[in-house]
């Protein structure tokens, strides 16, 4: 018979027991049981590791100087066609960035049941800040038209067409009465991963990286395409994160990724595919510092056919990188190319060396 202190006692570790089921049980969506203080023991060490990639990857704009740019905008050295490309990039990835921000903060983050992916999401939404903050920085220094730049996701077709793409993804999951406890809310919201992860990261950033950065191999505005090259190191992290939630939401959730879910993503991207290459015809109406537009064409179903198959589909263009150097841009560890896996070697930006 036991005493009642004994009782109490094998109660206790019952109960520790239960707790610890309970966590490992995690799931990335629709956990039974959401403890948000509960994250250790690490399930997911995934997230954690693309946190603390994160934390290593911390800059700020302001450590950019910019006098050398001020310089050349100032002194009208450049055509109004380079000017052209880097307005319109900076009226893209202004709005760009916040869009994914609320995305984040609005749309995926109280959908999310995992501790760790949830802390990686506080720090990526951090980043985006941080991105809109470049922008800005960019934008002063350069004593630009802010109304000008800000404003072109209302005034620039190219532009608002990918805005309108994304934020037609996070309607649905902005109502008050979505759930993903159904399959076609888990469905909608696994849809949303892939609309910011694979196509607004993945795919509308790197027109605009290859373009600016291009501006950097010419030794022209040096101090925006450092401040591109941190962001690009931002988004490799943002990028790799995204298509592990995905993956890892497909595998315990199998009947979502149906062959009629699976066709609807491949239009979506096929859909992208377009409305970059408009917005890279925009850009660019004329060649310069070597770039044509058909050459983003090649480029944008090559980075296309890349996210496909990071997700497990079949890559559908088959088209070569015409752009070879931005491997070696992506490729922060010098190591692992980016199209093929993970990078996981960083440096402070105090220390970065490019």
């Amino acid at each position: 018979m036991l005493t009642s202190e004994e009782f109490a006692a094998q109660m206790k570790t019952v109960e520790g027991v239960e707790k610890r089921v309970k966590v490992n049980e995690k799931r990335l969506i629709n956990c039974n049981q959401v403890d948000v203080n509960q994250l250790m023991p690490l399930k997911y060490k995934w997230a954690w590791e693309h946190y603390l990639n994160g934390c290593a990857n911390h800059w700020m704009p302001t450590e950019v100087p910019m006098s050398k740019d001020i310089e050349l905008w100032k002194a009208n050295q450049l055509s109004e066609d380079e000017k052209r490309v880097i307005m319109r990039n900076l009226g893209f990835f202004s709005t760009a960035e916040s869009l994914v921000g609320n995305n984040i903060v609005l749309a995926i983050f109280k959908h999310v049941t995992n501790p760790e992916v949830r802390q990686y999401l506080l720090r990526q939404s951090f980043e985006e800040a941080i991105h809109t903050h470049t922008f800005l920085y960019i934008v002063e220094s350069l004593n630009l038209d802010q109304g000008e730049v800000f404003n072109m996701y209302n005034e620039i077709n190219t532009i608002h067409d990918k805005d309108n793409f994304e934020m037609e993804l996070t309607t649905d999951i902005l109502k008050p009465d979505f759930t993903t406890e159904t399959r076609e809310g888990a469905q909608k919201f696994l849809e949303n991963l892939i609309g910011y992860y694979i196509i607004m990261e993945g795919i509308f950033f790197y027109s605009g990286f290859v373009m600016i950065l291009s501006f950097n191999r010419q030794n022209k505005m040096t101090g925006v395409g450092e401040q591109f090259q941190y962001i690009l190191r931002d988004e490799t992290v943002h990028l790799n994160f995204g298509i592990d939630l995905i993956n890892g939401i497909k595998e315990e959730n199998p009947d979502l990724w149906s062959p009629q879910f699976q066709a609807k993503i491949i239009e979506k991207v096929k859909t992208a595919v377009e409305l970059e290459i408009k917005y890279a015809e925009d850009c660019l109406p004329r060649g310069i510092l070597g770039l044509t537009a058909p050459m983003f064409r090649e480029y944008v179903q090559y980075i296309a056919d890349r996210r496909l198959e990071r997700m497990g589909l079949k890559a559908i263009y088959r088209s070569k990188n015409p752009f070879p150097w931005m491997s070696e841009t992506i490729d922060l560890g010098k190591e692992k190319n980016f199209f093929e896996t993970r990078v996981t070697e960083y440096q402070s930006s105090s220390a970065l060396t490019w």
